[in-house]
């Protein structure tokens, strides 16, 4: 999407490492659109709920018309996700509706989900990869009915491929990673501005 086409001036991004990242995927996302004001809000190791309360409130003060969330992995990637999902599911919506109710359009993301993840640390189980799957299909069933502008990486052509996707901690993703997922997000942004 070439900047002279996007309408979006004022973006910000919401949500954990993912969106953290310098150089990653939010930021690309932020190069392609050249938006008059960009604000970065993401913090590591954040809940969904930790976002809702900690970043939402600035964010709405920046007043941004396109706004990005990315949360939840923290949330699944322990054990015991399941019994705590729809809590996750309540804080996410709890970030997104209120900024749509102030006039944002709303970028959400499933991040890649890999068939397994052979550098977690012990203590996150064996059901990590369980986990982030469920995380992945209820962010899908979110978006979906919160109607946000969403990009679904969870199963792209690139894993079922081999491509490398992560870095050295084997969870986070890689340049490789953060340019499939931000070609993704314009794809949408741009399909949007298409049906307009």
């Amino acid at each position: 999407m070439a900047p002279e086409y996007s309408p979006w001036r004022r973006y910000c991004a919401l949500g954990d490492s993912v969106v953290e990242q310098p150089g990653g995927f939010a930021e690309l996302v932020r190069d392609a659109l050249e938006p008059d004001a960009f604000v970065n809000l993401g913090v590591r190791n954040l809940r969904a709920a930790e976002v809702r309360d900690a970043q939402l409130p600035r964010a709405l003060a920046f007043a941004p018309d396109l706004a990005m969330v990315v949360c939840g992995a923290n949330d699944a990637m322990r054990p015991g996700y399941e019994a705590r999902a729809d809590e996750v599911d309540a804080a996410f919506a709890g970030i997104v509706e209120p900024l749509q109710r102030a006039g944002a359009t709303v970028i959400t993301v499933s991040v890649f989900v890999m068939a397994e993840y052979p550098k977690m640390p012990a203590w996150l189980g064996t059901g990590f990869a369980r986990r982030m799957a469920l995380l992945a299909r209820r962010t899908n069933a979110l978006a979906a009915r919160l109607g946000t502008v969403h990009a679904d990486l969870s199963h792209h052509p690139a894993i079922a491929a081999g491509e490398v996707l992560t870095g050295e901690d084997g969870l986070h993703g890689n340049a490789y990673s953060h340019r499939i997922a931000a070609a993704a997000v314009l794809g949408r942004l741009a399909r949007l501005e298409e049906s307009r």
